[in-house]
């Protein structure tokens, strides 16, 4: 399975597992929501700098998220 694909369904699994929408999870990453909306749907390639502050709030480290 492609990086960007498994970012994509951890990052959508993580969130709503939290019941947060992608504009709440957009605002405690501090990123936008179009950006996330991208991301779970692998059409972004994000540096590990956002992988990083998409991470934080979901209190999981960078490299779960793309495992």
């Amino acid at each position: 399975m492609e990086i960007r694909t498994r970012l994509a369904q951890n990052v959508r699994r993580l969130r709503e597992a939290r019941g947060w929408s992608q504009e709440d999870y957009a605002d405690r990453a501090g990123i936008h929501r179009t950006y996330v909306s991208d991301i779970e749907r692998a059409r972004r390639n994000p540096t590990i700098t956002v992988v990083e502050k998409l991470a934080q709030p979901l209190e999981v480290t960078a490299s779960e998220l793309i495992a």
